[in-house]
């Protein structure tokens, strides 16, 4: 099975030097790249390869690349940036590649940079990411030293210049003109579009944001062309992805295998089914913002048509599991605490609903609620959906919620009738 994501990643070693990442065959794709195509080239391999986005909206990358501005009359200053905010709840992928391969993530900067005739490049890291901070710095100087980076790279005429921006560390900032916002030095709230990033974006120049694990694929399609990549899927999306699955699980991790691998390829074999003592009673298939599916979706193929259709998203990928052990109304409880926190406060159902929900699921949980709470937390749920806020901060929050208020009705009910959590007394 092809990895090639992963294949140079040596779990607790440093990663690749620039030496043995070109022996490995890295940099390739910027040499053949520079030396044998356009950027309308490579713009047409990606888009043909239908990549998409791999940070949780799967947008099909070449085509958001396509709406930059291109020729002789486009602006002369653009900008590409890297995504490495990592703050949804339960993911943990892009920590990975940062840490594990620093010298695949900058050649696929240099190649999406080229694509779009970006002259500059910023990676907005993640502030708790000390470890990836540190040798990503190293990878950038090694790179900058063999004429990877900076003017006229390997006597192309092709200049980038690349710096890493570390996240004050705000959720909001997955939101791409929020971190454009950031980036400027300005509030981190997401700005009105159109106009898009990519005609008007960070300092008014075109700009694209992508996220890491997107960026990593690139290098790889370049080398092997858009129908390798293609083949090496599943059959409603394209390449490899990384999962994870996290929680009362044998073995919690990331894998990283074709597109449309099964829920239950991943928590039965991969993770190794559930914890001794656990049974498996719901799962987010992409991180905390995504509605909770149940065992009965276990063969259901994680890509994103394929999620969509059984009622979440696929989000990030990486599975968050709730056990028959965990209350869901404390778990819910916790994750409404986080979205309230992480609200950057800029449209009034987002700052005022998201408080109100975790204030009411606080009193349902230390018995103090009423069954008239739970018309009022399905109220909330669609005030905060789609098409009602700002950004989709808040009806990413609300989707948790709406999907325990389906399936987990009956705890919602006893803590109010009970007047205290089941869960306490286990």
């Amino acid at each position: 099975m092809e990895r090639p994501l992963t294949k140079n990643i040596r779990p607790n070693e440093d990663p690749l030097s620039l030496m043995e990442y070109e022996q490995a065959g890295g940099y390739r794709a910027v040499r053949t790249m520079l030396s044998t195509m356009s950027p309308q080239d490579v713009q047409v391999q990606v888009k043909a390869s239908n990549l998409r986005g791999r940070g949780g909206a799967g947008f099909p990358t070449g085509m958001k690349w396509s709406f930059v501005p291109m020729g002789e009359n486009a602006p002369k200053q653009k900008y590409f940036i890297v995504n490495a905010d990592e703050m949804e709840p339960g993911a943990f992928k892009d920590r990975y590649l940062l840490e594990g391969d620093p010298h695949q993530l900058i050649e696929g900067i240099v190649v999406a940079a080229y694509a779009i005739q970006a002259s500059h490049a910023y990676i907005f890291l993640r502030q708790g990411y000390g470890r990836a901070e540190l040798l990503l710095n190293k990878a950038i100087a090694e790179a900058y030293e063999n004429k990877l980076l900076g003017e006229n790279i390997l006597g192309s005429g092709f200049s980038l210049d690349l710096r890493i921006h570390t996240s004050a560390g705000r959720y909001i900032c997955g939101e791409e003109t929020a971190l454009i916002n950031a980036l400027e030095g300005k509030r981190a709230t997401p700005r009105a579009k159109p106009p898009f990033p990519q005609v008007s974006g960070l300092w008014g120049r075109p700009t694209v944001v992508n996220n890491v694990e997107t960026v990593v694929n690139l290098p790889h399609i370049v080398n092997n062309g858009a129908d390798w990549f293609k083949s090496i899927g599943g059959i409603n999306d394209s390449g490899t992805k990384i999962y994870g699955v996290s929680g009362r699980v044998r073995n919690p991790g990331l894998w990283e295998l074709p597109m449309g691998t099964m829920v239950s390829d991943l928590i039965e074999e991969q993770a190794g089914g559930m914890m001794d003592g656990y049974r498996l009673r719901a799962f987010m298939p992409g991180g905390a913002s995504t509605d909770f599916l149940t065992p009965d979706h276990m063969n259901v193929r994680m890509d994103f048509d394929s999620v969509m259709k059984a009622g979440s998203r696929m989000g990030t990928g990486t599975i968050t599991v709730l056990d028959d052990r965990t209350c869901p109304v404390g778990f819910v409880h916790s994750l409404e605490k986080f979205f309230r926190r992480e609200s950057c406060g800029w449209c009034t159902p987002c700052r005022e609903g998201l408080p109100w929900i975790e204030r009411t699921l606080q009193a349902i949980e230390t018995g103090k609620g009423e069954m008239s709470d739970l018309d009022l937390l399905t109220e909330q749920c669609r005030l905060l959906g789609p098409g009602n806020t700002f950004c989709a901060l808040a009806p990413g929050a609300v989707e948790p919620l709406q999907s325990a208020l389906k399936y987990f009705l009956e705890d919602f009910e006893s803590h109010i009738n009970n007047k205290h959590c089941p869960w306490k007394s286990i």
